[in-house]
């Protein structure tokens, strides 16, 4: 049924790559937004997407739209960019609580992907125990990955891949079990980077949790702006760099 999908055009890859991209945001935002409805946190709007709207559906809880820029998307809770004394605050909410909003969306990508990868093991080898085992090497191999990254901090940069990158990797997907286990990937890799300790990153506001929890006061909003600021022009220029390397490697 999806067989036209693998067909080489420059149509169909950009549908893979929207597909792969839109299905893994959407599964990320919304464990944030689920957690958070859990502690009855007030969302006011939770997106798909970066820039001008394109598509908006109003209810009385939240607003739900759809963005110019399919990359990435948020979930704009109350209390979360500044305090907020108001019922259904994020910044009422104990620290622990805010730690489970905060990991949500990486987990259930990595949750996602493991899951993913241990049926298309099992529907490749048609045996469950090989499968289990394949999933054990996968999840071995990503936390030998995530050390040399760290352990290689300098030279990391030069190992990552940038939209253009994984535009590239989706794009060439041969078959659906193929174009599946690139998600099931990705996924796992969105949620790993999600987690590192980077600030504007889910990993960087965990940091701060922590300190939070430690210090047993937050820290001064100010600072706490500072830090996200100074991580999100580290965080553009990381990405304008990788971007870059991606691009070169195409000529």
């Amino acid at each position: 049924m999806l067989t036209f999908l693998f067909k080489s055009s420059k149509i169909n890859s950009a549908i893979k790559i929207i597909v792969i991209l839109g299905f893994l945001v959407l599964i990320h935002e919304t464990g944030h937004f689920l957690v958070a409805r859990l502690f009855h946190v007030k969302v006011n709007e939770f997106s798909i997407g970066f820039g001008p709207k394109i598509w908006k559906k109003e209810t009385p809880a939240t607003c739900y739209s759809i963005r110019a820029v399919p990359l990435g998307g948020f979930v704009n809770m109350e209390g979360e960019a500044e305090p907020s004394a108001q019922e259904g605050s994020f910044s009422r909410l104990s620290v622990p609580k805010r730690f489970a909003i905060v990991t949500a969306g990486a987990i259930v990508n990595i949750l996602f992907g493991l899951l993913l990868s241990l049926v298309i093991f099992w529907i490749a080898s048609g045996d469950f125990s090989v499968a289990m085992a394949t999933i054990g090497e996968l999840i071995t191999t990503t936390v030998e990955g995530l050390r040399d990254l760290v352990v290689s901090a300098p030279n990391a940069a030069e190992q990552l891949v940038g939209p253009v990158g994984i535009s590239g990797i989706i794009s060439s997907t041969q078959g659906i079990l193929d174009f599946l286990y690139v998600m099931a990937v990705i996924s796992i890799s969105l949620g790993v980077t999600n987690l590192l300790p980077i600030p504007a990153l889910d990993g960087g506001k965990l940091v701060l949790l922590l300190l939070e929890a430690i210090r047993k006061k937050p820290l001064k909003e100010k600072t706490e702006l500072t830090i996200q600021a100074v991580g999100m022009i580290f965080l553009l220029g990381l990405a304008a760099y990788v971007t870059f390397n991606d691009v070169t490697k195409l000529f």
